[in-house]
């Protein structure tokens, strides 16, 4: 809805818009940040687990541009909102909503997710060891330790040399000393019994994490949004407009995933009641009548976006 605001307010000035890159996280609020991966989860942790398993579609420049799933998390942008910089990953088919936003012949169009700095390197070795996979079952002899898990991964290697083999594996994908850190941290190898059996890799990594990574009562959690716009003005002046939102939530209940996933909704369904809204059948949030009463209404509770730019 931000984002198609802005795009037929360009198109309404007469402006051509010749890129539209938009990235969005759903983070952990820095007073909450207190593991190394800067994450927990806010959102449903087997979507987390199994993201980007589908070549990544977008156009860059005029070419159509598909990233696939095992450089998905390597091959990554920096994008800086607020004075904080952020990784981020190409998200899925972006080609595909270059009609729903009306940008055909558009020349650059990406969708993609932010996650705190370093967060893709580790787990692109999580992606790369085949821990994210979830079409086997693990048929290894039960009790199981996440130690023999992991050993399971790492051909010609002794299970009391885990450590040594791991930074030797991390050392072919990346010189970041930390990526070891995080991934240790998870307890990936531990001694402790995986408590399920019969399950994929992806199923057990997701146990795993869904401890190490649990909001707390007290948590804040963030969801950070950002557009990025390029544009020739109608006098053929080439412009930069950069809308951002940030969100931080109340506690691990009231989280900013809840209210900006919820809110809208609920907005327009009181919407749709009161008769504000006209449109019939399914639709998307495309449409001046559903987006200019949401984002209005959403500003009173405190869902806001803070344009900047000018002339590039």
């Amino acid at each position: 809805m931000s984002a198609m605001k802005i795009i037929e307010k360009i198109k309404a000035d007469g402006g051509e818009i010749k890129s539209f890159k938009s990235y969005t996280g759903g983070l952990i609020a820095p007073q909450s940040n207190d593991n190394p991966w800067g994450y927990k989860f806010t959102w449903n942790p087997r979507n987390v687990i199994l993201a980007g398993q589908s070549t990544a579609k977008f156009i860059e420049h005029g070419t159509f541009k598909y990233i696939p799933y095992q450089r998905l998390f390597s091959d990554i942008e920096k994008i800086k909102v607020n004075d904080v910089i952020y990784d981020g990953y190409a998200n899925r088919d972006s080609l595909s909503y270059i009609k729903q936003y009306g940008l055909e012949g558009i020349p650059t169009m990406i969708r993609g997710t932010l996650r705190n700095q370093g967060f893709c390197a580790a787990w692109n070795i999580f992606v790369q060891l085949g821990l994210t996979d979830d079409t086997y079952l693990i048929d290894a002899p039960v009790p199981l330790s996440y130690r023999t898990f992991l050993s399971g991964f790492l051909r010609h290697v002794s299970i009391n040399y885990i450590e040594e083999a791991l930074k030797q594996f991390i050392n072919r994908y990346t010189n970041d000393e930390s990526v070891f850190e995080k991934i240790i941290s998870t307890g990936i190898t531990s001694n402790e019994i995986v408590p399920i059996t019969n399950v994929s890799p992806a199923v057990i990594l997701q146990q795993l994490l869904e401890k190490k990574w649990a909001l707390q009562p007290l948590d804040l959690d963030q969801i950070v949004m950002s557009h990025i716009f390029v544009y020739n003005d109608i006098k053929g002046k080439k412009h930069q407009l950069t809308s951002n939102l940030i969100v931080t939530g109340e506690d691990a209940s009231y989280t900013a995933m809840a209210k900006t996933v919820g809110l809208p909704l609920a907005i327009a369904v009181k919407n749709i009641l009161n008769g504000a809204i006209k449109l019939k059948g399914v639709v998307i949030p495309n449409h001046v009548s559903v987006y200019d009463h949401t984002l209005k209404e959403l500003e009173k509770y405190g869902i806001t976006f803070n344009d900047s730019g000018g002339i590039i």
